[in-house]
């Protein structure tokens, strides 16, 4: 399989700037150089971003030449979103965020060779600018882009107006400079990308290519990795590992499919394999376990992949011997939890925060056998529950019967 072939195959070309049998003899023809970039919004890329760095690797990996882009300049106006201005970030908040990021893109994409628009923006005139560039690009050609209808209502800055044309000549400057051919970016850049094409078209009267891949969502429409609103960093520090692995392994059948295919390096017939027993026992989650395993080795190695499945396995048998409190709290997001100051006997705790309705239901379960503490059976109904029980000080887990687990929050 082409390598073209194994991107339509995985449904990761969305759009193409001209035609697309054009394209496919670019991806399967002699080696070139190719640009993706980013915005230093933060100090870390989140997984929102991973199926971009997988796509550079692939390209990478079939010999082409990875050019990333992290955007100083264009970081400091802010891509327009859809419905508000980005708020503008410090030029030290902006320098730190890019350092973070690109110590993520060098280890995710060890070939790829890192640039910063910064250092050919911060010293073009903007009437040199406007000269050189400005006039080359039609307002009414730029009010047609869809990210800037959606804020005519609204509003839009004059300075998120001018960000198409920035990003527009980061592809002129990477064609002549690193012999970009090519940019590679989410369908939400579909408007700038093709702003870059036209412009080396009409500025070096040179044809260029580009794609975008289709954005990754969830069972319910939003954004892939984005969990309550929050993000799920690739900086381990801000998201453990294991949490980036709870979630995927929590995907919903009708998109893992789709997600291995986007987000992981397996080939056609392993995917196909892995889906297969997927579809013969789904209560064994082959498929998300799989995904969830192959994307924590990929973004943070094999070690921290074979730790997450071992606590995975821990948590589902009740045994939290060696686990750290951060990946059992993760692991039992939404659990019932109360804070826990008074120390009292066990079946005073079981009824005052509702694990059983009565004292004589708790001594039932006591005597039944049916209560954990922090995995231990307990079957002394007298036993006083103090807080120097708690796992790191910070919490101890309850189970009632097989299934029903609460946390007590010191």
């Amino acid at each position: 399989m082409t390598l073209f072939e194994d991107l339509k195959w995985r449904g990761l070309i969305k759009d193409v700037a001209g035609e697309e049998s054009d394209l496919q003899k670019i991806l399967d023809g002699k080696p070139f150089a190719f640009y993706w970039g980013t915005d230093p919004t933060a100090d870390s890329l989140h997984i929102g971003h991973y199926s971009s760095l997988c796509m550079a690797k692939r390209l990478a990996n079939a010999g082409h030449h990875p050019v990333l882009l992290c955007g100083g300049a264009t970081g400091r106006i802010g891509d327009p979103r859809p419905t508000a201005e980005r708020e503008i970030i410090s030029e030290e908040t902006v320098n730190n965020n890019i350092a973070g990021i690109r110590a993520q893109i060098k280890a995710l994409v060890p070939t790829a060779e890192l640039v910063d628009n910064y250092d050919w923006m911060k010293d073009y005139t903007w009437l040199n600018f406007l000269r050189d560039v400005g006039k080359y690009i039609n307002v009414n050609y730029m009010l047609d882009k869809d990210i800037i209808r959606r804020r005519l209502e609204t509003g839009i800055t004059f300075a998120e107006f001018s960000y198409m044309l920035m990003q527009g000549y980061d592809f002129v400057h990477l064609f002549q400079e690193k012999g970009c051919i090519m940019q590679v970016a989410g369908s939400d850049q579909w408007g700038n990308i093709t702003t870059g094409v036209d412009l080396i078209r009409k500025m070096l009267d040179k044809p260029a290519y580009a794609f975008t891949m289709p954005l990754i969502l969830d069972a319910t429409g939003k954004k892939f990795g984005k969990s309550e609103g929050n993000a799920l960093w690739l900086n381990k520090d801000k998201t453990a590992p294991y949490a980036i692995y709870q979630y995927l392994i929590n995907s919903d059948d009708s998109k893992v499919l789709e997600y291995l295919k986007v987000f992981t390096f397996l080939s056609k017939e392993e995917i196909e394999d892995v889906y297969a027993q997927h579809l013969a026992a789904p209560e064994k989650r082959t498929a998300q376990k799989t995904l969830a395993w192959e994307i924590v080795k990929d973004i943070h190695g094999k070690a921290e992949a074979d730790n997450a499945v071992a606590v995975s396995e821990k948590l589902f048998a009740g045994d939290f011997k060696g686990l750290a409190v951060k990946d059992i709290l993760t692991g039992m997001k939404g659990v019932p939890t109360f804070k826990y100051t008074e120390e009292l006997p066990l079946v005073d705790v079981l009824v005052n925060n509702g694990m059983a309705s009565s004292k004589r239901e708790a001594r039932e379960f006591i005597k039944n056998n049916a209560v954990q503490i922090n995995g231990e059976t307990v079957n002394d109904e007298t036993k006083l529950i103090t807080k120097d029980m708690a796992l790191e000080g910070k919490v101890i887990i309850f189970r009632r019967g097989k299934k029903k687990y609460f946390l007590a929050e010191i």
